[in-house]
């Protein structure tokens, strides 16, 4: 078998991947044979043939073989072999997403077709170009990576990728790969010889590195297409421009909700990067713009301002007198790499340019691209206008100089804090923390009454409060020096009062973000997070509409009130089903709330990866709000490993923002009628009560538990992968009410458990049906097939069921050291998850089956591994190889699983 290179192939997949990953695994088996030698392929191969024969057959006999191979293995064969398997399921992933992108392309215009259902449903063009004059569609990229991967990773796979659509090209029409295939080779050779894993913890510098990325590989290409595809299908005029409704935000570099290491200088070198990105773009694009407009007053003529502007022009050459938009492109790349200079002085242009003035802002750029673009017009060159000059026109306006717009995000303690100080320093004695909820919201009323600013100069407050009031100061520099869209946003975290929302009224005013008559440049955003802030959230948000001095501000921003759903904390505080019956009822008293007050609503949906945390389809997550819940104006955010599966290449990307817009359209103008009848509202508040009782009484009353969980998961490792720059925990305590939801959910993952995603489900449907004489499947049949909201909520515990495995859940499950805990706890969770098999069964008609069926011969290896070094480690038999391969092994089973966090 040593000399058999080729046999690192997958079990079973659909054509396409499979055609894609025996390619690339072809390629890693004859790396791993060439680097490693023969006996280490021959390990890989043993071990992978085992688990392939078990996970067809079920022979017994394998999983045993299996089992002694894997408890054997020395040290530095480990290693390789988790490393091989690792790789192995990295390149899988590449293998699917290039299968996705190519449904992408064949899949055609949804936009189109979702815009030919809103025409033949009976809106006019002018209502249909009205609904994208004020929509909003924003994807918000966040800093929380469970893809664990280094930046040296992520650019070799981005190398194969775009080598593998070379080869895709070449092959269709019969042209010589050889050297694509050499040069896929080399990658993959280089990407065995480089360090999977972190050395260091990541910085936030690193996470806003990461996340700039994305805009070169898919933003700067894909968001202006899907400008142009709305313009082309409204047949707008040349005049006439669609207003860049898709925009780009982030939360990196300015969510500081117990994240100590996002200061003000980081805010500032947030916009910095941004700026640098964003500039160098357009130095290249008008570099080549130059390049390419070489028309002659000698053969067409020009407009008057277009030679006025060429006059301006510091380019002294005579050989290009005659050629007027050259010669202003030259001096447009003078003013912008002086721009540059001036917003990212540690960002060189990509060539030299001459000398030149900054921009004051975009719009004074775009003014003399639209000269040029007047011009062209003016002189028969419209399709030349409508090439490269449009789509630069329309990044500017996606993107300014900003880049992307960035929220602020604190914790509502912090907030409080921070305005208890202010006023102790100013009033001694006030006692704010003391204070009653109606007390704080009348003396909070006055000072947004009041012309008095609560800052005493040369007072020495605490650094937690000079730090609050450096980030509010740096947000009001990055707005007034990059526009209103560089920061839009300030979201309260743990939002449970009306006072809460007022403390950041009255931050904001401080530092001359809020004007006294409630005029304000930030949308003040609370974040409902737990079952009791959603089920508040609505009467909350009534008692302040009823304030004149919050009604105020609402009414300077259009009317409009963005609110940010939690699908993360009241999944952990609550579970599952009853976290997302929650959201949907605070959804729909919302609607109900802004209809009878003559506002509009906007919700921002916390969604992470994970369907643990709110993940999914995005199509299915969106047109399954309530109707009147999406309105034409929608923000998510997207984390961890889901940005890279979505965005690392300009098609998928655009084909995934691309549903993003259609949803909207979709859920806004043609939404599904309200199925939430009272029978089916009841039906799915007593199923949410059980489920929350089965949950509640598991991980927050059961005897042991977090003992169980901290034993029985890799929580305490996760601290060492060096997966994100926040800590893993909200305090040093084991209490998982302090446990951040994303190692929450990774942990469950990595143990193949995946409970976050169904715990509780079963239990509900079974004591629904007992409560119902046993009778009612049929009720929640059709439930499913008619009700959006229920068929997501089953289709994601599907997925779940799916993605999970009892049997390597039970190997972790031995790392409990107390027997009887363990099986007490153990069988419960075995036979919640035995009723969630059989209540899916009974719902759609269809045993759930494995989804991954080419990845668990893969996986199962690296959990028996993790599991045999989880053991070593605890047992302090350890070594700096055991550990390296400890994390790499949990590298591996999150690329495996992928929307782990």
């Amino acid at each position: 078998m040593a000399n058999d290179t080729t046999a690192i192939e997958p079990a079973a997949t659909q054509p396409r991947t499979d055609e894609g990953i025996r390619y690339l695994g072809k390629i890693l088996g004859r790396t791993l044979h060439a680097q490693e030698g023969g006996q280490a392929f021959d390990t890989v191969e043993n071990i992978r043939l085992d688990s392939v024969h078990y996970h067809r057959t079920g022979d017994e006999s394998a999983y045993d073989k299996l089992q002694k191979t894997i408890s054997g293995l020395p040290e530095d064969r480990t290693l390789q072999v988790v490393r091989a398997f690792t790789y192995f399921l990295h390149l899988l992933n590449i293998a699917q997403d290039q299968q996705t992108l190519a449904g992408a392309r064949e899949g055609g215009s949804r936009i189109d077709d979702i815009l030919t259902k809103v025409r033949e449903a009976g809106f006019s063009e002018e209502q249909i170009r009205k609904f994208f004059r004020e929509a909003l569609v924003s994807p918000i990229l966040t800093a929380h990576p469970t893809e664990i991967r280094r930046q040296s990773i992520i650019r070799a796979e981005f190398s194969i990728v775009r080598l593998l659509d070379e080869r895709t090209r070449a092959l269709a029409v019969g042209l010589d790969h050889a050297d694509i295939d050499t040069a896929i080779e080399r990658e993959i050779a280089t990407l065995w010889q480089t360090h999977l894993l972190r050395r260091n913890k990541l910085t936030v510098q690193d996470e806003i590195k990461n996340g700039l990325a994305y805009f070169d590989l898919t933003f700067f290409e894909a968001v202006p297409r899907i400008q142009d595809a709305v313009r082309d299908t409204l047949k707008l005029t040349p005049q006439e421009t669609v207003p860049p409704f898709l925009r780009i935000g982030t939360w990196i570099g300015g969510d500081r909700d117990g994240n100590p290491f996002v200061t003000d200088d980081v805010l500032r070198d947030t916009f910095s990067l941004q700026a640098g990105q964003a500039l160098l773009h357009y130095l290249v694009e008008v570099d080549a713009l130059a390049r390419e407009l070489s028309m002659s007053i000698r053969v067409v003529g020009v407009s008057d301002d277009v030679a006025a502007l060429a006059e301006k022009s510091p380019d002294p050459s005579i050989h290009r007198a005659d050629e007027p938009y050259r010669r202003i492109l030259i001096g447009v790349y003078a003013r912008l790499a002086a721009t540059l200079k001036e917003l990212a002085p540690n960002t060189a242009p990509p060539r030299p340019a001459l000398p030149g003035t900054p921009y004051a802002s975009p719009e004074e750029l775009l003014a003399e691209l639209d000269i040029i673009d007047a011009s062209l017009r003016a002189n028969e060159a419209n399709i030349v206008a409508d090439g490269r000059l449009r789509a630069l026109r329309r990044k500017l306006r996606s993107f300014g100089f900003h880049l992307a717009s960035v929220d602020l995000r604190q914790n509502s303690a912090v907030h409080e804090t921070t305005i208890a100080e202010l006023l102790e320093a100013i009033a001694p004695g006030t006692g704010y923390a003391d204070l009653s909820e109606a007390d704080r919201i009348a003396l909070l009323r006055d000072e947004l009454n009041s012309p008095r600013s609560l800052l005493r100069p040369f007072w020495a407050y605490s650094e937690a409060t000079e730090r609050e009031l450096r980030i509010f100061r740096t947000a009001k520099e990055m707005i007034d020096r990059f526009g209103p869209k560089a920061i839009s946003t300030s979201i309260i975290s743990n939002a449970q009062s009306v006072s809460d929302v007022l403390e950041l009224c009255v931050l904001l005013k401080q530092v001359g973000l809020m004007e006294l008559d409630g005029t304000c440049s930030i949308s003040v955003v609370p974040l409902f997070e737990t079952i009791a802030d959603l089920q508040m959230g609505p009467q909350i948000m009534g008692e302040l509409f009823d304030l004149p001095e919050y009604r105020r501000v609402v009414d300077s921003q259009n009317r409009t009130q963005e609110i940010m759903l939690g699908y993360s904390d009241s999944n952990k505080d609550g579970g599952f089903v009853t976290s997302g019956w929650e959201l949907y009822k605070a959804e729909r008293e919302l609607v109900a709330l802004f209809k009878d007050r003559s506002l509009r609503l906007r919700l921002f949906h916390g969604r992470g990866g994970s369907v643990g945390r709110g993940g999914g389809p995005a199509r299915e997550a969106i047109t399954a709000q309530p109707p009147g819940a999406v309105d034409g104006q929608i923000r998510l955010t997207e984390q961890g490993e889901v940005i890279s599966s979505r965005y690392s290449h300009t098609e998928s990307g655009y084909a995934h923002l691309e549903t993003l817009v259609s949803a909207t359209v979709e859920a806004s103008l043609l939404p599904s009628p309200d199925l939430a009848t009272d029978e089916a509202a009841a039906i799915m508040e007593s199923l949410s009560d059980h489920a929350f009782r089965a949950y509640r009484s598991l991980v927050f009353e059961t005897e042991g538990f977090e003992e169980f969980f901290w034993s029985s998961t890799i929580i305490n490792e996760i601290a060492s992968l060096n997966i994100g720059s926040r800590p893993a925990s909200r305090s040093k305590t084991r209490e998982i009410t302090s446990l951040r939801a994303i190692p929450w959910v990774f942990s469950w993952a990595q143990c193949r458990l995946m409970l976050p995603g169904w715990y509780g489900f079963g239990t509900a449907v079974k004591s629904w049906l007992q409560e119902n004489d046993g009778s009612g499947g049929e009720t929640l049949a059709r439930l499913y097939r008619d009700w959006p909201f229920f068929h997501s909520m089953v289709g994601k515990v599907v997925s779940m069921i799916q993605k999970s495995d009892l049997s390597i859940a039970a190997h972790y499950a031995e790392l409990v050291e107390d027997a009887a805990l363990r099986d007490r706890i153990f069988s419960q969770i075995s036979d919640e998850w035995h009723a969630t098999v059989e209540a899916l069964e009974l719902i759609t008609g269809e045993r759930p089956g494995k989804v991954q069926e080419n990845r668990t011969p893969y996986l199962d290896p690296l959990n028996h591994i993790q599991v045999a070094l989880l053991k070593r480690v605890r047992n302090e038999e350890t070594s700096e190889r055991i550990k390296r391969g400890l994390l790499l092994s949990i590298n591996g089973v999150a690329s495996g699983l992928r929307n782990t966090g």
